[in-house]
């Protein structure tokens, strides 16, 4: 497919264009290693690598159009258009979705961001308005779906090309909605420049990321920038719930709607009853089961209810339906083993999250019930977490096992040093150190007794172990299963 670069640019402001506008370009590339002959090249100024190093290349490789944030130092060869722009990454939003005709325009797009149950909120939100009767799009960590479809995600909210051209497969395909993860990586490096958001939603936000946005008040600024991009014909729904709420939308120019748990919303749920069986919650005055356990599964189902009220659904047959869905993969996801111990898979990555399903299973468990815990911290992430996670491990915990969890390219034993500096000296004689995950979901699940409950924290659906940059095949729940078997 040809686009002329006099039509891609046409809505960046900043844009000077040196050559002619009907220069044609077969392919919109933002990875220099991508670039044909014809295709247009946007030369990004990552965290790492800065793009515009490799504008000689893709134009020895063929390119026929370069955007960049300089300007070219030598003459242009002949057919050859270059576009001046004031940020790059910004362009590339914009120029995507011009590409594939504003396919976020076609579609009631939902994107959700916070620290803590996107990927849940957005799995819940997708398969609800897939048993509504529409038909739906998700880009989300644990995949990407066209109806039912499924396709496999390498991050969280993939770069801005693939994202316009994965919504134009949606317009294709006939859906009518679209539901997306909006990480704070994505919202600074505006991956999602240049959508249309029908509804954005905010869970909650708390410690994590801090080795690339370098404190909390710019991981803040960062998932504020998400609200501060939407039109006054959006909806902007937020977790009453989470003290950093109000400063989201202080600047949007949404209609802002609220819902919650504790604090006063226009969207309210409260839990009357919390077990391994489900959930027995009070939605809007409604009676409502849910098969999920917690209450941050209760505060991301009440999201979903709030995000189909908000898109104008009837509150009655969505509370119907949601009560039918169950979690996403690696996500409070459990087995149960012949000796009556239970095994539960959780991403919980960060503190406020491992903190969260630790204290649901404090909740939720009977007298004499014990808790053992295996948690790691990833490789080439924020390090300052790393205590924080140890120390909550063994405070909720009744015996936890420090291990491996993607070191990346880390030494696993360093990680787990650091992680050691969160616990005091009592707290550690409660405590295994075991690197190897596979030893140490053994470990656990040896160490418990019939009615005990073994915690696999941090990886969730991930079916990989990063350990000096290669992955190699696992999974936690697998392990879970293999280990929980009974003893020969």
């Amino acid at each position: 497919m040809n686009r002329n670069i006099g039509q891609i640019i046409a809505e960046i402001d900043s844009a000077v264009l040196k050559g002619s506008p009907d220069t044609a370009c077969g392919r919109l590339c933002i990875d220099s290693r991508q670039v044909g002959e014809g295709d247009a090249f946007v030369a990004l100024r990552g965290t790492r690598i800065d793009g515009h190093a490799f504008i000689e290349a893709v134009l020895d490789a063929g390119a026929t159009v370069i955007v960049a944030e300089t300007e070219p130092q030598a003459a242009l060869p002949e057919g050859v258009a270059w576009v001046r722009v004031t940020d790059s990454s910004k362009a590339a939003g914009l120029m995507a979705a011009a590409w594939y005709e504003h396919p976020s325009r076609k579609l009631k797009l939902t994107g959700v961001t916070g620290t803590n149950g996107k990927t849940t909120a957005v799995s819940l939100m997708f398969g609800l308005f897939q048993a509504l009767g529409y038909r739906c799009g998700m880009l989300s960590t644990i995949g990407n779906r066209i109806g039912d479809q499924e396709f496999e995600a390498t991050h969280t909210t993939p770069d801005a090309i693939r994202i316009q051209e994965m919504l134009s497969r949606m317009v294709e395909a006939r859906c009518t909605h679209a539901f997306m993860e909006v990480s704070s990586h994505s919202a600074v490096q505006n991956r999602i420049e240049g959508l249309d958001f029908a509804l954005a939603l905010f869970t909650n936000i708390t410690h994590d990321h801090l080795d690339y946005h370098g404190t909390f008040d710019k991981y803040i600024l960062a998932k504020k920038s998400f609200f501060d991009r939407l039109g006054s014909d959006a909806v902007a729904l937020v977790n009453a719930d989470d003290r950093h709420a109000g400063v989201m939308v202080q600047n949007t120019a949404a209609e802002v709607q609220r819902y919650g748990l504790f604090h006063d919303a226009r969207y309210r749920a409260r839990i009357l009853e919390n077990s391994f069986d489900g959930m027995h919650l009070q939605i809007d005055g409604h009676d409502f089961y849910s098969p999920l356990i917690g209450s941050f599964n209760a505060s991301n189902l009440l999201a979903a209810y709030a995000a189909g009220c908000a898109l104008e659904e009837e509150p009655t047959r969505l509370l119907v339906e949601l009560s039918r869905l169950g979690p996403p993969r690696g996500r409070f996801d459990y087995v149960r083993s012949d000796r009556g111990i239970t095994g539960i898979v959780d991403y919980a990555h960060s503190p406020d999250a491992l903190e969260h399903v630790l204290e649901t299973l404090r909740d939720i468990r009977r007298a004499g019930q014990k808790i053992i815990t295996v948690v790691g911290c990833g490789g080439d992430r924020d390090r300052s977490k790393r205590p924080v996670m140890a120390g909550l491990a063994a405070r909720l915990s009744d015996r936890a096992i420090l291990t491996s969890d993607n070191p990346r390219t880390e030494d696993p034993e360093a990680i787990l040093d650091e992680m050691m500096d969160g616990l005091r000296i009592e707290e550690r004689l409660n405590l295994l150190r075991i690197t190897d995950r596979t030893e140490a979901i053994r470990a656990a699940c040896m160490l418990a007794s019939p009615g005990d409950l073994v915690l696999v924290a941090g990886k969730g659906h991930e079916t990989y172990q990063e350990i000096a940059g290669v992955r190699h095949p696992f999974d936690d729940r697998a392990q879970l299963c293999i280990h929980l078997q009974p003893a020969l």
